[in-house]
Order: structure tokens, then sequence, then C-alpha cells
């Protein structure tokens, strides 16, 4: 008979994004979300994060199903390079179904993965659990908190959610649903920690509707607006109001016009006739007939508003004759970025309304009474507070424990922590490898801790080559070392330490040949140390220092 369940947080513990946890019940796991993160500013040449999943690789054959509770790419960002290693179904709602599947179609894996869609309100078994969806607001359609059933009780894991009262479509949050769990009992509830932080209500979607009205109003220049693709409630609004006000929309960006496509397919949106031109005809329409929907709301390089910024797009010039509505907040790390490119814009003259205060942007997240109300609806005897940086995961613990769950029930976790849950206690002893797995953008292979050790050098200190000319005949030292530096130092600024590095790379061959010692890479070896050692005494500074052997 079945006595615990182990709950293994592959990611999102401590960071935004990449979200992943595994459940354990017997012989079987499921895995809740597969989500890509962010490279900070250190990961140097990294664009994509991944989580490790050597855990579930080496127990692939219990795996049951991969269920993912919205369209989000710190949900689904990482599911073609998962499934490259693991061959498991996807259970999801429809909207985030279609999503995934232009993905894989991507990666050439879209017709050997099995993607089973099931609505809000529905359930279904895998293994020994029992899966729900539940329809929770959050700022893409089909997002679904899960109560899945154990053998021990019943686990409810939040997703990402807020509660939106006048939500633009599909209905309020199912709080009857969570109240009923709630009075049958409710074992432990991961929830959603985001916006903890943040005192009161979480505003609705339609304040920035309506935020969007007051700056279409006699506006007399072409608007350019910036959203997250994903967020197809804003994209209807913004088509809605130029429809309003008898602009044209054009869409600009591949994941902006992906999304849209599949939403107006699946019924999600509702694009007024002769509203929608394709972006070559933007050029040829009165300014002020106009509304350009562009991705690039986070600055990311390549995007269709970096290159509008930087003179790069084929079909937008900006200038004076544009305004420009960056609808959306900065994700952690990305505000140099957003900052880079805001200014750029300013330089060419357009009209940039980025503030806060003028309601441009409304978080998919709940605020502090929205999570007390979900916990006085759920009263779960378990607390494991999820998705979040570690200061957010501890407030959200003090909020459950002013709530009333115990405090000795109430766990914070890392990721990797294997948390062991009975019906009468939780407890996390022991963990499993859960790490991040840096790609370059090309996902040729993954950027390893000695590749991302050298980056930092090369970003840092810089480069020394020392080019040694040897005979090929003899292997004797046919004329002193060349120095090149890239990065370090202006070689014509400092010519007597270059002289240095000549006498003591010179020493170190010499000592060498004194040696008989004529393997080319314990040659290389000395000198190579001999001028770190020499580099970091003189100038404090440690850079990549690379021997290059010359035969003549």
């Amino acid at each position: 008979m079945i006595s615990k369940v182990k709950i293994i947080p592959l990611g999102g513990l401590g960071e935004i994004g990449k979200n992943m946890t595994a459940i354990e019940c017997g012989s079987d796991i499921i895995v809740i979300d597969c989500g890509m993160g962010f490279p900070d500013e250190e990961m140097y040449g990294v664009d994509i994060v991944l989580p490790d999943i050597s855990y579930l690789r080496s127990n692939a054959a219990r795996i049951r199903g991969l269920i993912l509770t919205h369209g989000h790419e710190d949900h689904i960002g990482a599911v073609p390079y998962v499934l490259k290693e693991l061959d498991v179904p996807i259970y999801t709602t429809p909207l985030t179904a279609a999503l995934v599947e232009l993905k894989l179609e991507e990666h050439n894996l879209l017709y050997n993965t099995q993607i089973f869609t099931k609505k809000a309100g529905s359930s279904f078994r895998l293994g020994c659990f029992t899966i729900e969806f539940i329809h929770v607001n959050h700022s893409i359609p089909d997002a679904v908190a899960l109560a899945i059933g154990t053998p021990i009780g019943t686990i409810i894991h939040t997703g990402d959610f807020k509660i939106d009262v006048t939500p633009i479509s599909g209905g309020m949050i199912d709080l009857t649903r969570f109240g009923q769990l709630g009075n049958e009992g409710v074992l432990a509830l991961m929830s959603d920690s985001t916006n903890v932080e943040r005192p009161g209500h979480s505003d609705s979607e339609r304040k920035v509707g309506e935020s969007f009205d007051k700056l279409f109003m006699g506006c007399d220049k072409r608007i350019i607006i910036t959203t997250f693709a994903s967020n197809v409630h804003r994209l209807q609004q913004i088509i809605n109001v130029a429809a309003k006000y008898k602009r044209k929309v054009a869409i600009t960006g591949r994941s902006m016009e992906n999304v849209i496509r599949v939403a107006m397919v699946l019924g999600y949106m509702n694009i007024p006739e002769n509203v929608m031109v394709d972006i070559e005809r933007v050029n040829s329409l009165p300014r002020n007939q106009v509304v350009v929907i562009s991705t690039g709301s986070q600055g990311e390089t390549m995007s269709a508003l970096y290159r509008m910024a930087f003179s790069e797009h084929k079909q937008i010039n900006v200038n004076a004759g544009d305004r420009i509505i960056i609808s959306a907040s900065a994700i952690p790390g990305n505000e140099n970025m957003i900052s880079r490119v805001i200014d750029e814009l300013f330089y060419k003259g357009a009209e940039v309304i980025y503030d806060r205060n003028t309601d441009l942007h409304v978080s998919g997240h709940a605020s502090q009474e929205e999570h007390k109300m979900m916990m006085a609806l759920i009263r779960p005897k378990f607390f494991i507070p999820v998705h979040g940086e570690y200061r957010m995961l501890v407030k959200h613990a003090e909020l459950a424990k002013s709530m009333g769950v115990l405090p000795k029930n109430v766990l914070i976790a890392e990721n990797g922590s294997v948390i062991e849950l009975t019906k009468k206690s939780i407890k996390w002893e022991s963990s499993v490898p859960a790490g991040a797995v840096m790609l370059d953008g090309s996902g040729v292979g993954e950027v390893g801790s000695v590749v991302m050790r050298d980056r930092h050098r090369l970003a840092e200190d810089g480069m020394v080559v020392v080019v040694l000319p040897y005979s090929s005949y003899d292997h004797t030292l046919l004329s002193e070392p060349e120095i090149v530096t890239r990065g370090f130092i202006y070689v014509k600024e400092a010519e007597e330490m270059m002289d240095e590095l000549k006498r003591v790379a010179m020493e170190s061959v010499d000592a060498c040949a004194a040696q008989h010692i004529t393997e080319w890479s314990t040659i290389k070896s000395r000198v190579k140390n001999n001028l770190s050692g020499y580099l970091y005494k003189t100038t404090r500074r440690s850079p990549m220092i690379l021997p290059v052997i010359s035969e003549i």
C-alpha cells in the first residue's frame, strides 16, 4: 500500500523561469510543466536555459505523462529539447497544445509525439494519479490549475493564476471548484508565488483596454504597440480599439503571427472584417490609419521592435511620426536591453509611452489578497510555495502561516529537493541534480561550465596568445616568441610588458630543453603556467593564455 508521495521541483524555485516539477507515487511519475529560463548578464553567448533532467532520464520508464498548465515559455519552452531525450505523452489544453505543436514542428518532433488535449473541468488517470484541470485566469487563455488525486490525498498545483472578475473571455476562475475541493480535504497546496509581495488585488486585463482607448483617441500618428506574443486577450483588445478608430492592423514578428493564427483557428480571437493588412502595405496607408503590433517587448535582439529601433526592419522606418506603446513589464534581467531599445527609439524622434502609471500592463499573477482567498477556499494541510525567487517563496510561506497553516506544515524547498509527503508529515532530507543546462541560440550543443568559465575570462580579462616557432627537424626554438593580445592591453602602450612576457616564455622553453622535455603538450603547459603566474602577480588579472607551437 502506498503511504507517501514524493514531490521533486526541478526548476522554478529560487528563480523566475524553467518551471518543472516531478511527482512520484509508487512506480509512477508525472511531470508538471517544462519551461525554459532566461539567461542573465553573466551567461555570455547563452540564449536558452533549460532545467537539468538527468533525474528524469534515469527514471524515464516510470514517467506516465508531461502535463502543461499553460502556454508561456517559462512553462513550455523546454518541451522540444526534453522530448529529444524523453519519449513521453503530453496532456494539456487546446491552445497550449497548438503552441507546443508549433515548437515541435520546428524541431521535427511533431509526428513522434502524442499530445492529448483536455479542457478545463475534465479528469483523466495516469498510473496511480488522477488529474483534474481547473480553469484559472492568467495572461493567456486556457490556463489551468491541477487537482492531483493520489492514494494519500489531493495535491493542488495552481499553475500561474490570478482572480479576474471581468476577464476578456473564458469566464472567471473556477473558485467554486477550489471551494469544493477544500471542503473535501486537500492534503497539499503548491501555489504560484510571483506577485505575493504585492498587497491588494491584481488589476483586470480590461483596464489595459481602457488605456489603449485613451491613447488611440485623437492620435494623428502611426501607432506601434509591442506586448507579449502569447497575451491573446491583449492582442484582441488592441485590434478591437483599432477597429473602433478605423485603423488597419499589421502584425510583425513570427511568434506574434503564429499565436494570432492559432488563436483565430481555435476561436480564442475574433477579428473584425477588413481590419488586418499585410505588413508590406503599411507604408502605402496614411500614418493615422495604421496600427502595427510588434514583438520585442523585452528588448530581444532580432525581435521586430529591436530591428525598428536600430533601422534594420525591412518595412518600418521609425521617426517622429510614430507613437510607440510598450505594453509589458520587464522580466527580471531584461531591464538593460529594454532601456537600450527605448533610448534608440527616442533618438529617432519617436514618442515612446512606457510608464507603468499609464496602466499599459497588468500582471497575470495573483497579489496578496487573491492568495489569501485561494488559501481560505482550499485550506490545505501542507503548503509548498513554488514559482518564484527565494524572497517570494518566504513571503508566501509567511502568508500561508497567517492563514492558519501550521508552521511545521509549511516547507520552502529548492530545485532538486525530494519532498516526502505522507498523510501526517512533510519533510525534505535528500536532493537530486537540478542545475541549469545552457544552450547557444543555435541549440547545437550544451554550453558547459568549462566553456562558460572561458567566456567569463575572455570577457573580463581578455586573451594572450604566445606563438612559439619551433624547428620540425631538431625541435629547437628558431626565434623569440611572438606575443598577441586581445582585450588585455594595447601592445604599443605596453612594450616593456611585452618584452617581459617574451622573457618568461623563453625561460620556460629553455627550462624544458634543459630537462630534455620535447612533448608539445608539456612545453605549452609550462609556458602557460609561468605566464599566468607572472601576469597575475604584476597586473592582478588572469587573461586566457593560449600557447601555440608553430613547426617550421
